[in-house]
């Protein structure tokens, strides 16, 4: 388990700040209280594997112990980079971008099980949509309970949204909760 290096860090923190905008220092600086230290440390970001984990500062110290090959997994993987290069985040970030987001999008209970499927949400399904959200964005997508469902890209603007027909693409599809059963092999 190793830091990430510069040109690594760069494509973690763009993806990371597509989804959460300014509060991305919120991660960055957020304080962990893992481990028996008495004062808090700092999370950080480490590569192990091709996966990128978000850690407490006091876990890494102690994973020292264990052999490289030997260890599996510490704290929690956001993403992974590609053979390309390319930084893709994970189901497993959501949890971390959900209380973060920038831009969220409620989904209808009937259009929730279709999202979990792995498809795209529809202007059919949307509850409610917040303001200010450009295509390309990142959106966080919740149920009408606030329970974090998943996140994609936002294929249409707030605007356009409002004039679109039932059954254009709203936010493109990225990951989902559902991936725990369909893919659980390869979490």
């Amino acid at each position: 388990m190793r830091t990430l290096d510069e040109n690594e860090t760069t494509q973690v923190f763009e993806k990371l700040f597509k989804f959460t905008g300014n509060n991305l220092k919120n991660i960055v600086e957020n304080p962990s209280h893992e481990g028996p230290d008495s004062e808090p440390g700092r999370y950080c970001f480490r590569l192990n594997k091709n996966r990128v984990y978000y850690v407490g500062e006091s876990l890494v110290r102690r994973a020292t112990n264990v052999g490289r090959q030997n260890l599996v997994s510490l704290g929690t993987c956001i993403g992974k980079f590609t053979k390309g290069g390319s930084f893709h985040l994970t189901i497993q970030s959501l949890g971390i971008l959900a209380t973060n987001a920038k831009h969220k999008v409620w989904l209808k209970p009937t259009s929730e099980m279709s999202f979990l499927y792995g498809n795209h949400v529809l202007k059919g399904g949307l509850g409610r949509i917040t303001d200010s959200i450009n295509p390309g964005d990142g959106v966080v997508v919740f149920s009408m309970s606030d329970v974090p469902l998943g996140f994609g890209i936002a294929a249409k603007s707030t605007q356009d949204c409002r004039k679109l027909d039932p059954n254009g693409i709203v936010v493109l599809h990225q990951a989902d909760i559902g991936e725990y059963l369909r893919m659980e092999d390869d979490l």
